[in-house]
């Protein structure tokens, strides 16, 4: 499936404010309303929207603090990332892992309450990830943007 610009603008819309009413929708993309619906419904069984979310804010529900931690293991089997990978996917703090080329295996976006809270999260559970051999770890300062929405 190709997308055209009334696609692309519909996804900017939906990416932006998920939680728009097809009436509301329609009209910022100069649609009928059962038009915009079909292309909605398309472009969802297509996979281009995989899912809707909350967004949530941290400082509210008290972990203000981001860190970036980077991994580096000490091997490159498939064993050994495989067992790191499924590791890392069971600990709450960490929103997101990335496997890296560079210096790093991976990068981690953790949150915390504050850095004693990171200790914590850094010594019951990154300290017993399988296979890691080296971290170095980044605490955020501030926020200078921060989005979700891709460019399309």
């Amino acid at each position: 499936m190709t997308l055209d610009q009334t696609d692309r603008r519909i996804l900017s819309v939906l990416q932006k404010k998920g939680r728009v009413s097809n009436s509301d929708l329609s009209e910022q993309v100069n649609l009928s309303a059962s038009a915009c619906h079909r292309r909605v419904q398309r472009l969802e069984n297509e996979g281009y929207i995989r899912d809707y979310v909350a967004l949530l804010d941290a400082r509210k529900l008290q972990v203000p603090t981001t860190v970036f931690v980077e991994i580096t293991l000490s091997g490159q089997a498939d064993e050994v990332l495989e067992a790191f990978e499924k590791a890392v996917r069971c600990i709450p703090a960490v929103l997101e892992c990335h496997l890296m080329a560079g210096t790093a295996d991976y990068i981690l976006k953790v949150v915390a309450e504050n850095t004693e809270d990171f200790a914590r999260i850094h010594r019951q559970s990154l300290a017993r990830l399988p296979g890691v051999a080296q971290m170095q770890s980044s605490f955020a300062l501030r926020t200078v943007f921060k989005t979700t929405a891709l460019p399309v």
